[in-house]
């Protein structure tokens, strides 16, 4: 009697060495993820000279992220967010306009900072 085919009869095998990976396969890949990282750090598009936004425009910008009156802010730039909620009728600030304009060029003000549970 012939038994039944299922899925993973369509994929080769292969056969391992001994518990869990092959030895210094692991390692190579860390090496080549830590080159890449530092290569993400020089390339910035922050400048080095930059100043730092001013805490008081930053505090108002992430007033602004959890106001939730003027829709929800994931995957679009602040800019963008303020002009459809203007599109909407929804009546965003204007100074937040006013400032992300004039800090057009610093990706701080530009994209809403994501908090990952350190703080802001």
């Amino acid at each position: 009697m012939e038994r039944p085919r299922r899925i993973t009869d369509s994929f080769p095998r292969r056969r391992r060495r001994g518990p869990g990976r092959p030895p210094g396969r692991l390692k190579d890949r860390k090496d080549k993820d830590k080159d890449k990282a530092q290569l993400k750090v020089r390339d910035c598009p922050r400048a080095a000279s930059q100043p730092p936004p001013d805490p008081a425009l930053m505090e108002m910008l992430r007033r602004f992220d959890l106001s939730w009156e003027y829709g929800p802010c994931s995957g679009i730039t602040r800019l963008q967010r303020w002009e459809r909620a203007q599109e909407l009728g929804l009546s965003p600030p204007g100074p937040i306009r006013d400032a992300l304009l004039e800090h057009g060029d610093n990706p701080d003000v530009t994209y809403r900072w994501v908090w990952d549970g350190v703080g802001w």
